[in-house]
């Protein structure tokens, strides 16, 4: 039998007592899917499993997005995060998959520059550091939950251009090949999304926010800047520190996570992720 361990006092959960290299009953799923919907960051300890079997559990919650041009993967329903080339040898510095990862230590939800944005993310741990390499989690909904008046205000019926080029350009300018601009142009998203009665609104911002629609461009950057400013308060984080084989599912358009620093021109560190599709466009969830 499963039970739901809370994490944090905002949100974050773990699930136990669960082997996700056998079958999953359907009243243990629901209860999963009940605890994701309210916790949004959810935490399985010691899964080994292999990729077929991450993908068969990530398509219980939906279908998958495939992979983008420029991210090691393509074309498939995995994204591999990594520091290490096909032999199992630490890359450069400079090698694009090191600066790729460099960006993910940006405040960011999953596919935020897409048309229609991810739902969920799923990231096994299969090689982890000895040190270092944690990912941290705010919870848009209780940010939104707890902004000032005038900052709700202010935040109400934005829209937002999403841009993957303008996020990879603040680690290096020409980081975005021409193929992939061409694949992933600029989108607007809502500054807003509306979660219903029950679970509330959330903040959809990040690293991916280049500007706010019909504003000026300073005013409309002051503007992300100061949310994002309230919304990293430590009051809002949780910090999850890998152990072997973790698998973690969180809900993009509730959260946003960052990928903390290692040293990782001498360790390495492997992690697969599945992405769930989302189903609806932000601008349709808008307040």
């Amino acid at each position: 039998m499963i039970a739901i361990k809370q994490l944090h006092p905002l949100f974050a959960a773990e699930v136990v007592g669960l082997d996700l290299s056998k079958a999953i009953p359907d009243s243990d799923f629901q209860t999963i899917e009940d605890a994701f919907r309210h916790q949004s960051v959810l935490v399985f300890r010691d899964q080994q499993i292999d990729d077929d079997q991450q993908i068969t559990f990530s398509e219980r919650f939906g279908e998958l997005e495939t992979t983008k041009v420029g991210t090691v993967g393509a074309g498939s329903k995995l994204v591999i995060l990594s520091n290490m080339n096909e032999d199992g040898v630490v890359v450069p510095p400079t090698d694009k998959q090191v600066l790729n990862n460099r960006a993910n230590r940006l405040w960011h939800a999953d596919s935020s520059f897409k048309a229609m944005p991810a739902k969920a993310s799923m990231l096994s741990a299969r090689v982890i550091p000895s040190k270092g390499g944690d990912t941290e989690f705010i919870s848009m909904r209780a940010v939104y939950a707890a902004l000032p008046e005038d900052l709700k205000k202010a935040a109400e019926n934005k829209v937002v251009i999403h841009d993957y080029a303008y996020s990879r350009s603040k680690i290096d300018p020409n980081l975005v090949t021409d193929e992939e601009r061409a694949a992933v142009p600029p989108v607007r998203q809502a500054m807003v999304i509306d979660h219903g009665p029950q679970l509330g609104k959330s903040l959809y911002l990040g690293a991916h926010a280049a500007r706010v629609e019909g504003m000026g461009e300073a005013v409309g950057r002051a503007l992300i800047d100061e949310l994002m400013a309230f919304a990293t308060q430590p009051r809002f984080v949780y910090t999850h520190k890998w152990q072997p084989h973790d698998l973690l599912l969180w809900d993009n358009r509730s959260v946003v996570h960052r990928a903390t620093p290692f040293e990782s021109s001498t360790e390495k560190r492997l992690m697969v992720r599945t992405t769930i599709a989302g189903d609806v466009p932000t601008l349709a969830a808008a307040a």
